[in-house]
C-alpha cells in the first residue's frame, strides 16, 4: 500500500507519525511523510520519504511574542498568530499535499493535518485514516483535553459537549484558510461551516489512538471502529551514539533529574534556568537540561548539571531518576514508558490534561502550571518524585505495561487490515 503521512506541528507533534511511518515501512508499504521543511533531516533519519511544506514552526514558535504569550499560557495570541501563519500554510499544505498524494492509495493524517487530509482525500477519492495521539472523538468518560478535569463532575453529557467545542476551537481558526485552500488549490466547495465533522470520508475508516490503554482506557462510549493501539514510539536512528562527555556524566554519580520544556518557549531562559538550579541545590540532586526551543539556557553551569540541546529521550529517559517537563503528549509517554516519576510543568492545552492524570496514576506529583512555578514547589515536587518509595514503585509498574505494548505493530495491523483500495491518479 502506498501511504501518505501529514503531520504538522512541533517536532513533538511530528514525531509520533514518524514512527508509524517508519513501522509501515518496515511493513512492506510505501510511505510519504508530508511536514515542515524544518523536519527534513528528522525523516529522513528515519529511512522515510520526505515532503516538504513550507516553513518552519520553530521560527514562529521562537518569535518574541510568541515566547511570551506561550510562557503566560496567552494562548489566544498564539491561536490568533496561527490564524495569520494558517492561510498561507493552507494553501501551500493545499498545494503541496496534492503533489504528495498523486499515486497514493491511503491518506493519515491526526489532528495537525485532519482538515487538509481530508480536503485531500475527497478530491482524490481516497480513503482518510484519522490518527491521534491525544484524545478527540467525543466522549462521556472524561471532558475535552484542554478544560479542567475537574469539570468532570459536571456529568456525561457536559463532558461529550466538551469535546465538541475543543473541535470547534480547533476548527474556527483554520476554516477561512482551509476555505480559501479548498476553492483556490483545489476546486472543491468549502467545508460546513461547523467543520468537516460529520463528512462521510472520516467514517468509513478505522480511528487510531497512539496512547496506552493503561494510561487512558477506551472510553466504553467509541464504537468498535475506533482503536487505543498503544503508544507510537520513535526510538533513535540506529547509527545514533550518544557523546562521549554525556556518558561520563552520567557514570559520575547518581541517576539525575531530567529538566526540560520541549518546544515551549520562556521569555527569559536563564531566569528559568535560575530557578531550577536554585531547586536542585535545595534537594541536593544533579541534573540534565535540554535547552530545547528557548526554555532553559544557562552560560555557566555547576558541575551538577549537564546541559544539552536535543537528545533522544527514549535512551536518556531510562537512565535518570524523574523527568521535569511540560507535558506534552510525546514527552509524557516518554517518561511513563521510562517507569520514572514525572513531574509535569504544563503551559497550556493539553498539557494540563496529561499532567493531572500523571497525577490521577499516582506516577507523579500534582502538576505545577508554569504561571505558579516557584523554587519552593519545584523543590517539594523533585524531593517527593525522587523520595517517594510507593511513586517510583508506581512508576516502574507502569512503565512494565507499557514496554509490553506494541502500539505501532497494533496500528499497522488495523491499517493492513482494510481492503485495499483503487488509488485515483
Amino acid at each position: 500500500m502506498r501511504i501518505a503521512i501529514i503531520a504538522l506541528g512541533t517536532q513533538g507533534d511530528v514525531q509520533p507519525y514518524i514512527a508509524l511511518g517508519a513501522g509501515l515501512k518496515k511493513a512492506g508499504n510505501l510511505v510519504r511523510l508530508v511536514t515542515h521543511e524544518n523536519f527534513e533531516n528528522l525523516v529522513s533519519s528515519h529511512g522515510i520519504e520526505f515532503w516538504p511544506i513550507k516553513g518552519n514552526v520553530q521560527d514562529v514558535i521562537q518569535s518574541e511574542e510568541m515566547r511570551g504569550a506561550v510562557e503566560k499560557g496567552d494562548f489566544l495570541t498564539v491561536t490568533l498568530k496561527m490564524i495569520k501563519q494558517g492561510k498561507q500554510l493552507a494553501i501551500d499544505g493545499a498545494k503541496e499535499g496534492l503533489a504528495a498524494c498523486q499515486g497514493i492509495d491511503l491518506v493519515l493524517a491526526g489532528m495537525g493535518g485532519l482538515y487538509l487530509g481530508v480536503s485531500l482525500a475527497e478530491k482524490l477519492g481516497l480513503p482518510f485514516v484519522q490518527a491521534y495521539v491525544v484524545p478527540f472523538t467525543p466522549t462521556e468518560a472524561f471532558p475535552s483535553v484542554i478544560l479542567p478535569q475537574s469539570l468532570s463532575k459536571l456529568g456525561g453529557i457536559f463532558n461529550r459537549f466538551s469535546h465538541h467545542l475543543t473541535q470547534q476551537f480547533v476548527w474556527q481558526p483554520s476554516r477561512l484558510g482551509d476555505s480559501q485552500a479548498r476553492k483556490e488549490v483545489l476546486d472543491l466547495p468549502s467545508a460546513p461551516f461547523w467543520g468537516p465533522y460529520n463528512s462521510d470520508i472520516l467514517h468509513k475508516s478505522p480511528i487510531l489512538y497512539g496512547f496506552s490503554p493503561s494510561v487512558i482506557p477506551k472510553p466504553s462510549d467509541w464504537d468498535d471502529k475506533i482503536h487505543v493501539t498503544g503508544y507510537w514510539f520513535l526510538d533513535s536512528a540506529s547509527d545514533w551514539t550518544p557523546p562521549s562527555d554525556l556518558m561520563a556524566f552520567l557514570e559520575d554519580g547518581p541517576p539525575p533529574v531530567y529538566i526540560g520544556f520541549g518546544s515551549m518557549s520562556n521569555q527569559d531562559p536563564g531566569k528559568t534556568a535560575d530557578l531550577c538550579l536554585e531547586a536542585l541545590a535545595r534537594t541536593q540532586q544533579r541534573a540534565i537540561f535540554l535547552s530545547g526551543w528557548g526554555g532553559l539556557y544557562k552560560e555557566d553551569l555547576p558541575d551538577t548539571v549537564f546541559m544539552v540541546n536535543s537528545i533522544p529521550h527514549s535512551w536518556l529517559f531510562p537512565r535518570v531518576g524523574a523527568v521535569v517537563h511540560h507535558g506534552g503528549a510525546g514527552t509524557t509517554a516518554a517518561g511513563l514508558r521510562a517507569g520514572v516519576p514525572s513531574i509535569i510543568i504544563p503551559f497550556g492545552a493539553d498539557q494540563l490534561f496529561w499532567g493531572k492524570r500523571v497525577a490521577e496514576l499516582g506516577v507523579g506529583p500534582e502538576p505545577i502550571p508554569r504561571k505558579k512555578l516557584t523554587v519552593e514547589g519545584l523543590t517539594e515536587a523533585i524531593q517527593t518524585a525522587m523520595t517517594d518509595q510507593t511513586m517510583r514503585q508506581r512508576a516502574a509498574n507502569l512503565g512494565s505495561k507499557i514496554q509490553a505494548e506494541d502500539g505501532i505493530a497494533r496500528a499497522i495491523a488495523i491499517i493492513q487490515d482494510m481492503e485495499k483500495p483503487v488509488a485515483s491518479y
